[in-house]
């Protein structure tokens, strides 16, 4: 077995092939092999430089209408209700005071994340005031400018001990500035999921069309509540970066006949225009039903499912129920579906139905309450209860289990993300991770944890020298990490485990997976068929939903 060879991997039902693989030397030299130190990346100096084009989702959907906002007619749910509603630290966020880069708090934090316009106009700031850092956007869109002059782009630049990615998306300039061990690709993901966040608001088109009838226009304006959401959102990067870096979602982990009952349940329960209905608990999929029409067109992004589930997170839908338009980015970025999310029972259950039909507000609210009787009828409130450990936290997202229950003496956490799924089963790309437990449960030692993971992927997922095994030996902990055609692991050991143990802990936790894999991850998603539209729906209105072009 060879790093960055074509050499076969076990899947998780061969685990015991595991026991006599050994890894190979560690003098691994260019021609492959096990990488134990990671190498620095901090040399100084600008990126490649040069014009590239973006990765743009298919344009599958009906454009918006000439309008520079999204609109509805039903119990329209707004972003600035959640503006004064508590959470998360309340020093952080674009809201928050000072800002001023001469402000030592300010200049203690790892990393910054900035929104600005082509004309240098502020829209987001992760910490401080947009008014007090007007200077600094303003040198941000000088050196753009300075380089696309001369025919060039600008990617990303080394100083020190920081990186300044850059990414430009339309007329908007996304820029983040860490200090982290994060690689430039990976802060390059995170600036795209936040413009896939404001787009989600306002779609690509609107943004371009504001812009292009006025270059200095305050974008603020639109998005005013909407920080909040963007905050949450780089707040669950910090805190569980699974779903980013692995580009997946993490489900709730439940018996495989009540995920079954709840998934029947949800496809009994449809509307005229219904598209996708989703169940979510704490931040975590519990289950997703998409329409057969949708499932055949295209399947559902794991980033843009992962958006919703944040957007789902905002303050304003903690009690009763909302109505809003709604894009998905990677599914169609100029246009927009109706989002029906109401909030079920006592405990954060949430549900989400996504339709077409701009009028269809009582339709969802009448499949919400089927939806909630049949619940509480198959006993799935309780068992969710049950099933997922809630933190005191807003956007709790505390996995159901502990590192011990798989059995490997010598284990402190794992990411595990299946790759066998068969194309025919349309599966959403998913993960799974137990509790950060001692020594992970002070936040420093959290954050350690994630930056370890972060070069781990980093040095896997290289574009110069991918490898496809690491054996690392850190001061506090011991790291392997191995992709294959069949998975992509991440382990973290204690330190005293060696070279074999690693081997044997490994074997044991893929044997754990294989066996819990009904209960860890949704292996069938459901999809129906659902009734005809309304005949009274008009043209006009069928040219307006983010599915269907319209007759």
């Amino acid at each position: 077995m060879e790093a960055g060879g074509d050499t076969a991997a076990p899947d998780p039902g061969d685990a015991e092939d595991l026991e006599d693989t050994r890894l190979p030397s560690e003098e691994a030299g260019d021609s492959g092999g096990v990488h134990e130190d990671l190498p620095d990346t901090s040399n100084g100096g600008l990126e490649e430089t040069g014009s590239e084009t973006k990765d743009q989702p298919p344009s599958l959907l009906s454009p918006l209408p000439q309008s520079e906002a999204p609109s509805c007619t039903c119990r329209l749910w707004d972003p600035a209700a959640s503006e004064n509603s508590p959470m998360g630290d309340p020093e952080s966020g674009s809201g928050g005071q000072g800002g001023d880069p001469s402000d030592e708090d300010w200049r203690s934090k790892r990393k910054h994340v900035f929104v600005l316009s082509e004309a240098g106009k502020p829209i987001y700031s992760r910490y401080g005031s947009v008014e007090a850092l007007s200077t600094t956007m303003g040198v941000m869109t000088a050196l753009v400018s300075f380089v696309q002059s001369a025919g060039d782009a600008i990617r990303a630049i080394y100083a020190e001990d920081h990186k300044l990615v850059f990414l430009q998306q339309g007329p908007l300039l996304l820029v983040a500035v860490s200090r982290t061990p994060q690689s430039a690709a990976q802060l390059r993901r995170e600036l795209l999921a936040v413009h896939a966040q404001i787009v989600s608001t306002l779609t690509r088109a609107s943004v371009a069309r504001i812009f292009a009838r006025k270059q200095n226009y305050d974008l603020r304006r639109l998005l005013a509540g909407s920080e909040r959401t963007l905050d949450r959102l780089l707040d669950s990067v910090e805190r569980d970066p699974g779903a980013l870096l692995l580009g997946a979602v993490r489900c709730v982990p439940l018996a495989r006949p009540l995920r079954e009952a709840l998934g029947a349940l949800l496809r009994r329960c449809t509307a005229p225009g219904l598209a996708l209905s989703v169940l979510a608990v704490g931040g975590q999929l519990v289950t997703a039903a998409q329409e057969r029409t949708v499932l055949a067109e295209c399947r559902l992004d794991p980033a843009d499912l992962q958006l919703l589930l944040n957007w789902m997170g905002a303050p304003a839908f903690a009690a009763g129920e909302a109505w809003a338009p709604v894009c998905l980015p990677r599914f169609n970025p100029d246009g927009f579906f109706y989002a029906y999310v109401a909030r079920l029972d006592a405990i954060p259950v949430c549900l989400l139905l996504l339709g077409t039909d701009p009028e269809a507000f009582h339709d969802m609210a009448t499949c919400r309450r089927l939806v909630e009787d049949g619940m509480h009828s198959l006993g799935a409130m309780r068992a969710l209860g049950e099933a997922v450990s809630f933190s005191s936290a807003p956007s709790a997202n505390a996995p159901a289990y502990s590192v011990q229950a798989v059995g490997a003496p010598g284990l402190r956490h794992f990411l595990y993300k299946p790759l066998d799924i068969p194309d025919h089963h349309r599966q959403l790309p998913q993960f799974t991770s137990p509790e950060l437990e001692a020594p992970y449960s002070r936040e420093e030692e959290r954050q350690r944890l994630s930056d370890l993971y972060h070069r781990l992927h980093a040095r896997l997922h290289s574009t110069s020298r991918p490898l496809r095994l690491i054996y690392h030996v850190a001061e506090k902990e011991t790291l392997l990490a191995w992709v294959t055609s069949k998975f992509e692991l991440y382990t973290c050991l204690s330190p005293l485990v060696t070279k074999a143990g690693a081997i044997l802990v490994v074997t044991k936790l893929l044997r754990w997976v294989k066996k819990e894999e009904d209960r860890l991850f949704i292996r069938y998603p459901p999809k129906y068929s659902t009734p005809p539209a309304a005949p009274a729906a008009s043209t006009d209105q069928a040219s307006h939903n983010g599915l269907f072009p319209g007759p």
